[in-house]
């Protein structure tokens, strides 16, 4: 599963944290491993918790948070939610061209040793959403760059803020195979319009994709989360 949460405030609420309504969403389809996206840690505006450690304490899942930015006495970023141990992790910071005052993003990645034994590389990431596509093409050129000598199967989740058909996603295909080929729109909530939420993998011919979907969620988040069926 893929969730940009929007630090758990419903956007019909007005400065409300629901993060029961989060957890309820990700318990209900019961997924293995889950790429978060805009997540507070101890911020003010979120009632000073660690949403990433409240969200998989309560689902019994493995945990790692991947910081962009510190944020009103806490920190702002990624997570990754797993059922299955974490071996590694890792926070690599992606680049932002200094003239447009972007907001820092991150690619985290973990190691996740699969109950057979195996193991593979899962990823979370936010590009930038600034209209242009400046800073999204220099962080998917990252992206690309970070894992191109991995040797160990990949999956990749998250927020790219940028439509199919774009120059970032070129990019993103160009190294990844997409979970859905013409995606269902998961933003804006109330009215879905654009798809920029995505699950991709390398090496494409390592996977096989059952189905993916998106997940009618209309009040938990101004984002719908994605989920994927993958066989490995």
């Amino acid at each position: 599963m893929s969730y940009n949460i929007h630090h758990a405030n419903p956007p019909s609420k007005d400065g409300v944290i629901d993060l029961e309504a989060i957890i309820e969403t990700i318990k209900t389809e019961d997924s293995d491993l889950v790429a978060l996206q805009e997540i507070d840690v101890n911020t003010q505006r979120s009632g000073q918790g660690n949403q990433a450690q409240l969200i998989g304490d309560a689902l019994g899942m493995h945990v790692f948070f991947g910081k962009a930015i510190n944020f009103e006495t806490g920190e702002y970023g990624v997570a990754i939610l797993s059922r299955f141990p974490i071996t590694d992790s890792k926070i690599h910071k992606l680049r932002s061209s200094p003239d447009t005052n972007g907001e820092p993003r991150v690619l985290a990645t973990v190691n996740i040793k699969l109950p057979d034994g195996r193991t593979i590389r899962f990823c979370s990431t936010h590009l930038d959403a600034q209209k242009a596509d400046t800073n999204r093409l220099l962080q998917i050129e990252d992206i690309n760059i970070i894992t191109t000598n991995e040797t160990l199967p990949l999956i990749i989740a998250g927020d790219f803020n940028a439509t199919a058909g774009t120059p970032v996603i070129d990019s993103l295909d160009q190294h990844f195979k997409r979970t859905c080929e013409s995606c269902a729109p998961t933003i804006l909530v109330n009215v879905p319009k654009k798809a920029i939420d995505f699950i991709a993998f390398r090496p494409k011919n390592k996977f096989k994709v059952k189905y993916h979907r998106v997940i009618s969620e209309m009040y938990a988040s101004d984002h719908l989360p994605i989920l994927a069926i993958i066989e490995f």
